[in-house]
């Protein structure tokens, strides 16, 4: 409990937060659908309590995908500081009617092997909350923004209605990525090499770091949607 009494709150009211707050997408899963998640990193890891994952995607500018003159990674943190705004305004509403609630930014979390992970798997969240599906690069394919999304997330403990999970597919026999693929992550289906791509992605240019490879993203013939 927050110490305050516990109003109404329910499914269509929290995407309504959401939706208005200026998300593209809003989706709920049950935390108790992430137990094949690592120790660690079960959103009830995150908030004791945890009932709920609201994941929350903003849409990922096409320019920044399009134009060489556009830096990748200003694109991605103004886009990553836009969705987190949008999941502390839900989670803000959320403890207004007496629940718990705790943002998850799409950056950042824990330092493990060299690496940061974030506190829960926003692209599985938002497999699991129904926005998509995880495809053989690795990335949530969407039906309308393809791999064009941005995730937060809002944990409470506000036991609310979750989505069922999306049936279709996209990847069938595409391997696309997995040819395009520089670092030879993808080659093997059952485990993404990480840190193969992240020592290609990341580059420091001139002082600042700098995202030099994404044509995992930008390659796939879902990159902007079933509808393009």
């Amino acid at each position: 409990m927050n110490g305050k009494e516990r109003r109404e709150l329910n499914s269509e009211m929290v995407k309504e937060y959401g939706l208005n707050a200026g998300a593209g997408v809003v989706g709920i899963a049950s935390s108790g659908d992430f137990h094949l998640a690592p120790d660690g990193f079960n959103p009830a890891d995150v908030l004791d309590g945890c009932l709920s994952v609201i994941v929350l995607g903003f849409p990922f500018p096409r320019e920044a995908i399009l134009d060489d003159s556009i830096r990748y990674i200003d694109v991605r943190n103004a886009t990553n500081e836009k969705i987190n705004n949008i999941a502390k305004v839900v989670a803000k509403q959320i403890k207004e009617r007496g629940y718990k609630a705790k943002t998850v930014s799409g950056l950042g979390g824990k330092w493990i092997d060299g690496e940061s992970r974030g506190s829960i798997s926003l692209k599985h969240a938002a497999e699991l909350a129904g926005l998509g599906i995880v495809g053989r690069n690795y990335l949530l394919i969407n039906p309308e923004y393809g791999t064009l999304l941005w995730f937060s997330a809002v944990l409470t403990d506000a036991d609310l209605a979750p989505d069922e999970k999306a049936e279709y597919t996209f990847c069938k026999d595409c391997n696309v990525c997995v040819e395009a693929c520089p670092s030879k992550a993808l080659d093997d289906p059952d485990s993404f090499g990480r840190k193969d791509c992240s020592g290609r992605m990341f580059k420091m240019e001139d002082g600042k770091w700098e995202i030099k490879c994404f044509l995992c993203r930008k390659v796939c013939p879902y990159c902007f949607g079933i509808h393009r």
